[in-house]
């Protein structure tokens, strides 16, 4: 069982197997939301499934949600319906990847793991390693898989609420680590919400950082070396990431676990929910 990264090796081998394995391509543009698709269907890897940011990982029009941002999350209740009609199950091998050094997949590796499925891998290097690899490759349409039951487990990823987050502000019981580019966190540039800055008392680590110039996860080593220098001390146990809004911070979820720090929080509503609630302190430039 893969839980974390899979080489493209290993996938190649899955690939070779009779057991369940779904593959999903998350590849996503926040400005363009067309581009993930238009991506797919051009070149995918072979028998992989496209998955929109907006459409099936994040609660859109009516639908039930339990945070706020601009991404927020549905129910877990209503996610297991979507993993189910994706032939997923508990004995199912899922490998997400995107072309966006794992901005995109890692949400719904996250999401997996908040359902109680372990069994989900971020495949390291993305598609660009795939195809640099020679892997089986097709285009066009998404073909549907056999519909599953998907049975909730016992949650295997934190969230954090606005609430809990606001509530352990300045206390040492809590780390925050913002994963947004330098730019935004400094609040010198705020393309997408309406108040440029960051929650305070956070720590920034833009989630490019973790990749090496290859755009493969660096060495858990590296990882080690560079989050402990970030952290200063402080307990790793006691970080809860964020970014905009709950995407871009699960590559550092990702690379910690990778550097063997462990199991770290989400707070998913991140600074969009966040600089939209009323009364909360926020720095700005």
């Amino acid at each position: 069982m893969y839980h974390t990264l899979i080489t493209v090796d290993q996938l190649k081998n899955l690939t070779t197997q009779t057991s369940p394995l779904r593959i999903f391509d998350c590849s996503a543009d926040l400005m363009k939301p067309e581009t993930g698709l238009q991506q797919f269907e051009k070149i995918h890897i072979q028998n992989a499934t496209h998955v929109d940011l907006n459409q099936s990982l994040s609660a859109h029009d009516d639908m039930p949600r339990v945070n706020g941002g601009r991404h927020p999350l549905p129910t877990r209740e209503v996610f297991a319906q979507w993993l189910g009609s994706q032939g997923i199950d508990h004995n199912t091998q899922v490998v997400v990847y995107d072309r966006q050094n794992a901005n995109y997949c890692g949400r719904l590796w996250w999401m997996l793991k908040w359902c109680g499925h372990q069994a989900v891998a971020v495949l390291d290097g993305g598609f660009q390693a795939w195809e640099a690899s020679q892997g089986a490759c097709a285009s066009g349409q998404s073909v549907a898989p056999l519909a599953k039951k998907f049975e909730l487990k016992t949650e295997l990823a934190t969230l954090k609420t606005t609430q809990e987050v606001s509530q352990q502000l300045g206390k040492p019981t809590q780390h925050l680590i913002d994963a947004r580019a330098t730019l935004r966190f400094n609040g010198e540039v705020e393309p997408l919400d309406p108040i440029a800055g960051h929650i305070p008392g956070a720590l920034n680590r833009p989630f490019g950082l973790n990749m090496n110039d290859k755009g493969f996860f660096k060495s858990p080593q590296e990882l080690l070396k560079e989050f402990e220098a970030l952290l200063a001390g402080r307990n790793p146990q006691d970080v809860v990431h964020h970014c905009g809004s709950g995407v871009s911070a699960v590559p550092n979820i990702i690379a910690m676990e990778v550097a063997g720090l462990g199991h770290t929080a989400l707070y998913a509503g991140s600074w969009s929910e966040w600089c939209n609630t009323p009364k909360l302190p926020c720095v700005t430039k």
